[in-house]
C-alpha cells in the first residue's frame, strides 16, 4: 500500500455513505442503494486511519438520523459491519477469493443473527409471518382458482414448508452475490488510490477443486433417498447444498466457455451469451463438473 490518502475524496465518500442511508428511505431509489451500501465504508476503511475514518462517518451518520430517522442506522451498521472487514482486507493485500469468503460468511451470519434478534428481543418470528403471508395470498382471491385447478391445504403447506427450507440457500447466494458486486465497485477505486486490492483472476483461469466433485456426488445420492418433506437437519442441508454446488458448478461451467473462447479466438460477447442459459438451466452446470473432475481442457489447447 503507497499511503492512506486524505483531502477531498474521504469527504466525497463520506458524502456517498450519507447518500446512500437517505436513498434507502425512498421507495425505488432503495434498491439502486441498497446495490452499493457497503462501497463507501470499504472504501473509507480502506483508505483511512481508523481514526479518520470515524471521524468522516459519525457526521453523515448523525446527519442521516435527523434527516430520515435513528432507525436508519440500524440498516447503515448492517452494511457497516461487512464494509469494515471489506476494507481491513483490502489493506492487507489479501487475495480476492478470501475477500469475497469472509465478507459472505459475515453478511449470512448477519442475516442469521436479524432472525434470532427478531425472535428472541421482539418476540417476532419472520418464519412464522412468512407462512401466514403465503397462506393469505393463496387463500385469498386466488383461492377459487387454485381450488378448481386441485391445490388444496396439503398442497399449500408443502409450498410453506418448500420456501421456508430454501431460505438458508437464498441468505447464501444473496450474501455471495452482494459481496461479489461490493467487491468488484470498491476495489477499481481503493486501487486508484494506491490500496493493494488483488483482482478476481480471469474468467478463464476459475478452477474448482476436484474434492467438490465428490462431496457433490455424495450430496446427489444421498438425496435422492431423502424424503422431501422431511423437516430433520440433514434433509434441510442436503436440500440446499445440491443446488448450491449446482450453482457453484454452473459458474465453473461458465469459466470453462470463457477458456474456450480465449484459445479459440471467439469474441468476449460468446461466452457472456452462453452464461444466461448455463445459469437458467441447471443441467447445464454438469459442464462444471466435468470440467472439474477431467482435464477436458487439455484437449482444447492441444489444437492450437
Amino acid at each position: 500500500m503507497k499511503g492512506l490518502k486524505t483531502g477531498l475524496k474521504p469527504v466525497l465518500w463520506s458524502g456517498a455513505a450519507f447518500l446512500m442511508l437517505i436513498m434507502f428511505a425512498v421507495p425505488v431509489l432503495n434498491l439502486i442503494a441498497l446495490l452499493f451500501m457497503m462501497v463507501p465504508y470499504a472504501y473509507l476503511y480502506a483508505t483511512l486511519s481508523k481514526r479518520a475514518f470515524v471521524l468522516h462517518l459519525l457526521p453523515a451518520w448523525i446527519l442521516a438520523s435527523v434527516v430520515v430517522g435513528p432507525s436508519i442506522l440500524i440498516i447503515g451498521f448492517f452494511f457497516l459491519v461487512p464494509g469494515i472487514i471489506m476494507g481491513h482486507l483490502y489493506r492487507k493485500g489479501t487475495s480476492a477469493g478470501k475477500v469475497i469468503r469472509l465478507t459472505s460468511l459475515v453478511i449470512l451470519a448477519q442475516l442469521m443473527l436479524e432472525l434470532l434478534a427478531f425472535e428472541v428481543f421482539l418476540d417476532l418470528s419472520l418464519l412464522e409471518e412468512m407462512k401466514m403471508t403465503i397462506r393469505g395470498v393463496l387463500d385469498g382471491p386466488m383461492a377459487q382458482s387454485l381450488a378448481a385447478a386441485g391445490w388444496g391445504t396439503e398442497q399449500t403447506e408443502l409450498l410453506i414448508q418448500t420456501v421456508i427450507n430454501w431460505i438458508p440457500l437464498t441468505f447464501i447466494v444473496m450474501a455471495f452475490t452482494y459481496s461479489v458486486l461490493s467487491h468488484y465497485v470498491a476495489r477499481k477505486f481503493v486501487a486508484r488510490d494506491g490500496v493493494d486490492a488483488p483482482a478476481f483472476p480471469e474468467a478463464k483461469d476459475w478452477k474448482l477443486p476436484r474434492v467438490l466433485v465428490i462431496y457433490y456426488l455424495i450430496a446427489y445420492v444421498i438425496n435422492l433417498f431423502m424424503s422431501s418433506t422431511s423437516e430433520s437437519f440433514m434433509a434441510i442441508a442436503l436440500m440446499n447444498l445440491v443446488p448450491l454446488l449446482s450453482y457453484v458448478f454452473a459458474i465453473q461451467a461458465i469459466g470453462f466457455f470463457f477458456f474456450i473462447a480465449h484459445h479459440r479466438g471467439w469474441n468476449k460477447a460468446v461466452p457472456i451469451l452462453i452464461a444466461i442459459p448455463v445459469l437458467l438451466i441447471p443441467p447445464l452446470s454438469l459442464i462444471g463438473v466435468f470440467d472439474t473432475a477431467f482435464p477436458i481442457r487439455k484437449s482444447f489447447t492441444k489444437q492450437q
